[in-house]
């Protein structure tokens, strides 16, 4: 059953009617708060067929004001300076066959990993424990790359990962409920913007069928994307 709070918000939007991002974010701020700060979720839904490979929509985006959340960094590395470099750089965790190890044992007590073209020769035979999970790294969404240093300070400041799922829907959090209206806007805008770009070549029709921002534990409230597909 719906909480209360979760009915009071219901009746603050029109769920028929599509808002300006500004709006959106305007609405979400007014509804009735729980007692922890929310995370504030995207969602989009896409006209693709994602059994079909070329219409695959996947990658990153950095956040201008980070997205709030402390962000837990695995680095699989050989012992040397790529190893070295994500410990400088702020990753909890660093090591190749001790962490290999923790992780076939089922340990996943971490929000991203990062390899070495060097270290995936053994890290993809994790990819029963980490794929489903989101967790394998790839070079696509800068992952699996020698400057480890660099892709750990970009995960720490705020870039976040996108990837359509099996019904064509994308989940992506742009920040707190305790963000200023301005940065949840930019951080938003910054998603948006970068989705609305990923449109695969072989998509006909409408890309980006619809697109609602949302907290935690409230209803969403649908965007007019006309202004970033225009």
């Amino acid at each position: 059953m719906p909480s209360k709070r979760y009915k009071k918000a219901v009746t603050m939007v029109d769920g028929t009617k599509s808002y300006t991002l500004a709006q959106a974010v305007e609405i979400l701020a007014k509804f009735p708060k729980p007692k922890f700060n929310e995370t504030i979720d995207l969602a989009f839904r896409l006209g693709v067929d994602p059994k079909q490979s070329d219409q695959m929509v996947r990658g990153t985006v950095p956040l201008p004001h980070g997205s709030g959340k402390n962000v837990r960094v695995l680095v699989f590395a050989k012992p040397g300076s790529a190893a070295d470099a994500a410990v400088a750089a702020g990753a909890e965790n660093v090591g190749f066959d001790d962490m290999i190890k923790r992780c076939v044992e089922g340990w996943t007590d971490f929000d991203v990993a990062i390899a070495t073209p060097e270290a995936m020769v053994e890290v993809r035979k994790l990819g029963k424990v980490l794929g489903p999970r989101g967790l394998m790294p790839n070079p696509k969404t800068g992952t699996v790359t020698d400057d480890t240093g660099k892709a750990v300070r970009e995960v720490k400041a705020g870039r976040v990962e996108y990837k359509v799922d099996k019904a064509g829907n994308i989940h992506v959090p742009v920040g707190k409920l305790s963000f200023s209206a301005e940065h949840i806007n930019e951080n938003a805008r910054a998603v948006i913007e970068v989705v609305s770009k990923a449109r695969p070549a072989s998509v006909k029709g409408i890309f980006m069928l619809s697109c609602t921002i949302s907290a935690t534990m409230s209803p969403p409230v649908r965007i007019d994307t006309r202004e970033f597909t225009a």
